[in-house]
């Protein structure tokens, strides 16, 4: 007897696509670094503000990676969060 009735599609899921998830996200961070556009070089290039001990800060493009991360991360909670109410799942 079972205590969870979707144990074994959880189970499944929980190993399928974040494997698929990990490889997609793993060939475009290292494809690309970053979104390329008209100023991309201007901008990894000019220093925006000057700070003590010789640091300095550009305004260079956020990395492609880091949007993909954040994306399926709030992607996966609602839908996790949706699925687990609509299913009746008991946590």
């Amino acid at each position: 007897m079972r205590y969870f009735e979707l144990l074994g599609f959880q189970h499944v899921i929980l190993f399928i696509f974040p494997t698929l998830i990990f490889m997609i996200l793993l060939y475009v961070g290292l494809s690309r670094s970053h979104f390329t556009g008209k100023n991309a070089e201007e901008r990894k290039k000019k220093i925006v503000h000057s700070y003590p001990a010789d640091l300095k800060s550009r305004n260079s493009p956020f990395p492609l990676i880091l949007v993909l991360i954040i994306v399926g991360f709030l992607i996966w909670a609602v839908s996790y969060t949706l699925l687990t109410g609509i299913l009746g799942v008991k946590i």
